[in-house]
């Protein structure tokens, strides 16, 4: 695979230390070894050393280093992007020591106060243990620990400071690079892209609009974090700490380091008394999971712009914590993204481009079951941090995700040609051969909810080339589904709110203004399993045409979804069955009988009769997290997109 090479590559980039020198920098007067640590000298605190690595790759002797304060230079202030608690101060500092392999180097001093803190400086010592197997991926991935300073009188050793020294790699975490107002050129100059540089994402080319600039960028970010993170993950640990102002950007190798590792996780449950292999495995699936969060956050706030700010990112957490499936993001965040980008969010097109990739991508890395986030490996190989140079085998997932968005997309469109009704209508068959959820009891779980309805492939009639009284605009209709309670056969209360304007006749197509109102329409449904036979009414010639139409899909971009010649001439389905209706309409202006009939009528002419006679549904055919396709009495299909509550609301 591509994506595994570019990782060999990455790592087979970072130069091998010089034979006889150790691949770490060390003060030889002062370093302790695992294998000689009953000769270190009796003040050394019980600081966990690191042993000896293994043998492999970048291989070496592992060594900490304890320095003195006279070993350095202290400077009178410090970078902007440097991130401390309440409980550290940072320093920056130059190496003035000859003996040292680091003379002349820009390092920082980590002053850690508190208990707890000393406790996270103590970890990142230890940790390195478990890293010294392949330093050079610790070197490329990780920002270096190079040793620790602690008082020399052992009566302060216990209520001093203690320092933890590590490595210094620019002036801005990556958040700060983010905040800059030309982030863009500015990083591209620093991670001196060209030819060479991007080909590590599969594409061959730089420059270019400044939607693939930002995403060829953003690829080469998430691939080298997330290179780092797997890095992490294959020793047995888990960072626990994944932000923006951890994560930095080094103008030296050009690669993405991950922060100090002071409260790095192990997979492992110390206490053998608790350690079983099922607890170990359990344990090791919720650490890999909660990085992989971290890691969509940062994906999000590099990718949206708008998330940088505190108030719309705590809305966008707060959706995802009140159990929203993030398969349902784009729905959520469009009228934010959307909000102060009249031209177009440039987010927006990066996440949307290759058929939605990059919101599928979104789904998998903040998934809200633990179980269901995607891995560092798999993420590696998504078609969204894929260039366009890889030959890609994406899942049937990503497959069934890329069609789902290409009918979304063609639906928001709204100027529907003949060609573009057609192709809609072939790619709402295509989804339903494709159904994941075709038992009732996945309806049962999926169906509840409110549902946005985005478009129809029967009639549309609007009011361009007619001269109705009043002029009506229809807003948006939703169609809600809420399980009863105390029923044994699962029953649900079915509604139909279509919101319109009552607009001025006078200059209607220009001013859209005028009054709101609502039609709601309640009834009861029940759900039994079903089965929908297509084209059965159609002609020898119709059943030729539809044939030919999806056999041409079927061999194009959605060759793979399936191995069939042509669609099936029957499909599973759910059967819902309707009550009696109850239909209501509400108006912010007062109407007399007359005008509110016209008004009705208007409605009913602009809307799908499936939306305000619900006895004409008679089935579904496709549900998943965010899309649901339901069929009328008539043959026609109506594709809802799930449309969750604001967060904020």
């Amino acid at each position: 695979m591509p994506v595994v090479a570019a990782a060999a590559v990455a790592v087979a980039a970072r130069p091998t230390p010089p034979a006889g020198r150790p691949a770490r920098p060390c003060r030889r007067r002062r370093f302790f070894r695992a294998e000689a640590s009953s000769s270190a000298s009796a003040s050394t605190p019980p600081a966990p050393v690191p042993a000896a690595s293994d043998e492999g790759a970048g291989a070496g002797p592992c060594p900490v280093v304890r320095f003195d304060m006279t070993d350095f230079a202290v400077a009178d202030r410090i970078s902007v992007g440097l991130h401390g608690r309440s409980d550290e101060m940072i320093f920056e500092a130059t190496v003035r020591d000859p003996s040292s392999d680091l003379y002349g180097s820009t390092v920082v001093l980590r002053q850690l106060m508190s208990s707890q803190a000393k406790r996270r400086g103590r970890r990142a010592l230890e940790v390195l243990k478990k890293l010294a197997r392949r330093q050079m991926m610790y070197h490329s991935y990780a920002m270096q620990v190079h040793g620790y300073v602690l008082p020399s009188n052992e009566v302060e050793q216990d209520d001093g400071p203690f320092i933890l020294v590590h490595g210094y790699h620019g002036s801005y975490s990556l958040r700060h690079w983010l905040q800059l107002s030309d982030w863009l050129p500015t990083l591209e100059a620093t991670l001196a892209l060209d030819e060479d540089q991007v080909r590590r994402v599969g594409d061959d080319s730089i420059g270019g609009p400044a939607v693939t600039r930002q995403l060829r960028l953003i690829r080469i970010l998430m691939r080298d974090l997330l290179i780092g993170v797997n890095y992490l993950h294959s020793h047995g640990l888990a960072h626990t700490e994944l932000r923006l102002e951890n994560v930095h950007v080094s103008p030296i190798d050009k690669h993405v380091k991950v922060g100090i590792l002071g409260n790095a996780v192990d997979f492992h449950d110390s206490e053998p008394r608790n350690s079983t292999l099922a607890s170990n495995d359990e344990r090791r699936k919720m650490m890999i999971a909660f990085d992989m969060r971290c890691v969509g956050f940062i994906m999000a706030k590099m990718v949206l712009r708008e998330l940088m700010d505190p108030s719309t990112f705590l809305k966008f957490k707060s959706f995802l914590t009140k159990g929203n499936d993030p398969a349902c993001l784009r729905e959520f965040l469009l009228p934010i993204l959307c909000q102060n980008s009249p031209s177009g969010n440039i987010g927006l097109q990066m996440l949307d481009r290759q058929w939605g990739a990059g919101w599928n991508l979104f789904a998998l890395l903040l998934a809200t079951k633990p179980d269901k986030r995607i891995s560092c490996v798999d993420a590696l190989r998504h078609p969204f941090l894929c260039g366009p140079k890889w030959r890609i085998n994406p899942s049937l997932d990503v497959i069934r995700w890329g069609l789902g968005s290409t009918a979304v997309h063609m639906a928001e469109d709204y100027i529907y040609g003949r060609h573009q009704r057609r192709r809609l209508a072939y790619f709402v068959e295509l989804m339903e051969v494709l159904n994941p959820n075709t038992r009732r009891e996945s309806w049962l779980n999926n169906l509840t909810g409110r549902w946005r309805l985005l478009y129809c492939t029967g009639r549309h009639i609007g009011l361009t080339l007619r001269q109705p009284s009043p002029r009506i605009l229809i807003t948006d209709a939703f169609l809600a589904f809420a399980q009863t309670a105390d029923s044994i056969d699962p029953v649900f209360s079915l509604t139909s709110d279509i919101g319109f304007k009552i607009m001025a006749e006078s200059d209607w197509p220009h001013d859209k203004s005028g009054t709101e109102g609502t039609l709601s329409v309640n009834t009861s449904a029940r759900i039994a399993t079903g089965r929908i036979y297509i084209h059965e009414q159609d002609g020898t010639d119709s059943r030729a045409t539809s044939s030919k139409s999806s056999r041409r899909y079927l061999r194009g971009k959605w060759r793979k979804v399936s191995k069939m010649k042509e669609l099936p001439a029957s499909l599973p389905t759910v059967n819902i069955t309707m009550d009696e209706p109850d239909v209501s309409m509400s108006c912010n202006s007062t109407l007399n009988v007359n005008s509110a009939q016209k008004v009705l009528q208007e409605i009913r002419t602009q809307t799908p009769p499936e939306m305000f006679d619900l006895s004409k549904i008679v089935c579904g055919t496709y549900i998943d997290a965010r899309l649901m396709i339901l069929r009328g009495v008539n043959g026609s299909a109506l594709l809802f997109t799930r449309s969750n509550s604001r967060a904020d609301s």
